[in-house]
């Protein structure tokens, strides 16, 4: 078994890059490659799927028990060459102050994963050095085993790096990656443009996967990764059970694909039979017991979705006949009437939800919590928290009642509360985004729901 995790200094220093080119250089030597990310992330784990050829998996440690995250690493880690975990911001940055919570650096301690620190090293010298040295003894119990220097031209500025950051930390330097704006992964309000959305991405890994066969030395790396130590934990997923005969409709396209595949894979071992659909371009919705509609970008692609009355109208029919149906912050604003974009147009949605989500300059929520159930819902009982996370830069104003409590603990020690959610016979809309094997109730939840509209 080989395992890396590449991490960074901070944001924006290039472990995205770094992360994907190495999948795919890994792939171009015929291994099969195993990606995953630290965090709640769906842009960038849709990358390490375009990289590698598999699916990207989240570890997030406030969304999954400890037992959760080892299960979910090592059963898809097994029959591949190599895993690659890319971290979440930089590598100590968790909840709130918390080294240790929620930080790339505990994951790495959680599977006994070596890390390799990108820094971006273009305005350093010597400097470098305590740099590393800062990342390494914070917590020794963390396997700094590489560093990469990002944005170093020359080989005698790469040389000073390398004979610095070696001589004082002992950590070796595994290579250098030039300036180069063929290696800038374009960005959007959410963060990176989506990989559905970017011409010539295979050209674009392809070049980079080339550029770091040139710059760094893989062969030290793939030693690196080399790790005897077994944190897999194979538990059986007790609460799993054999369902027939569901079908559950799945919207995805370029305006709906925020999913965390792990969600999806536990529906499909407990029964459930996925069939996707798009809201941009399906006239007709699949035979089905159930709608998931995730998050992802409805307000860039509003106008679109707006002319395609045929599929709105037959997904307000379907929540009118009692259908369960559940949406995640952009499905929770294309269940609204309207979308006004960043401009102030204003779109037509479903029409589910008496509401306008509208746009915002600014980032409106960002970060983990929890709602508490103020009602039944599909995949809830009242009193039941989920936990989960909010990124969104859309405002839902309505006069609904909320269907979560929603709170969570501030680095001051006080909780933040506010409303979130909205339900309405067995649709529920919210900009939570949930991970089901945080607790398997939630997805069970759903599931009977389905079974239920199907005996009916």
């Amino acid at each position: 078994m080989k395992k890396i995790m590449i991490a960074a200094v901070s944001s924006s220093t290039g472990k995205t890059t770094v992360s994907c080119g190495l999948m795919r250089a890994f792939r171009n030597r015929n291994m099969k490659v195993q990606p995953f990310k630290v965090g709640p992330d769906y842009i960038d784990t849709e990358y390490h799927t375009k990289s590698s050829g598999f699916k990207s998996r989240n570890l997030d440690e406030f969304m999954l028990p400890v037992e959760e995250i080892r299960y979910i690493f090592g059963t898809n880690s097994q029959e591949k060459d190599i895993s690659v975990i890319e971290g979440v911001m930089g590598l100590y940055d968790g909840y709130g102050s918390s080294l240790d919570y929620c930080s790339s650096a505990n994951i790495s301690k959680i599977l006994s994963c070596p890390v390799i620190l990108v820094i971006d090293a273009s305005a350093m010298a010597a400097s470098a050095a305590a740099l590393v040295y800062g990342f390494k003894n914070i917590d020794r119990d963390v396997n700094l085993a590489g560093v990469i220097v990002n944005n170093v031209n020359t080989e005698s500025h790469y040389t000073l790096l390398k004979d610095a950051i070696m001589k004082y930390t002992g950590v070796p330097v595994v290579g250098r990656i030039p300036r180069d704006e063929r290696f800038s992964l374009s960005s959007r309000h959410l963060g990176l443009t989506p990989s559905f959305e970017v011409d010539e991405l295979e050209e674009k890994l392809d070049y980079v996967s080339a550029k770091l066969e040139e710059y760094l030395d893989i062969d030290m790396i793939l030693k690196i990764a080399e790790n005897e130590e077994n944190t897999f934990d194979r538990k059986r997923r007790e609460d799993v059970r054999d369902i027939t005969d569901v079908r559950l409709a799945i919207a995805y396209d370029k305006a709906f694909n925020f999913y965390y595949q792990d969600n999806l894979d536990l529906l499909e071992e407990m029964g459930v039979k996925l069939i996707r659909f798009s809201p941009l371009e399906d006239r007709e919705l699949p035979e089905c017991d159930g709608i998931y509609i995730g998050g992802g970008f409805p307000e860039v692609f509003a106008s679109e979705l707006s002319k395609n009355t045929a599929i709105l109208e037959k997904i307000k029919q379907k929540s009118l006949d009692g259908m369960p149906i559940y949406a995640e912050c952009g499905g929770l604003m294309y269940l609204g009437e309207k979308v006004e974009d960043m401009d102030g147009n204003l779109y037509g949605m479903t029409g589910i939800f008496k509401g306008t989500s509208k746009m915002q300059k600014r980032l409106q929520r960002f970060g983990y919590c929890s709602g508490e159930s103020n009602e039944d819902t599909v995949i809830s009982n009242k009193g039941q928290v989920v936990k989960g996370h909010e990124f969104h830069y859309s405002v839902f104003e309505s006069n609904m009642e909320n269907a979560f409590d929603m709170f969570k603990e501030m680095s001051d020690g006080q909780i933040k509360r506010w409303g979130g959610g909205y339900c309405l016979r067995n649709t529920l809309g919210t900009y939570l985004h949930a991970h089901f094997c945080s607790d398997y109730a939630v997805a069970l939840k759903f599931i009977v729901k389905m079974e239920n509209y199907r005996k009916r």
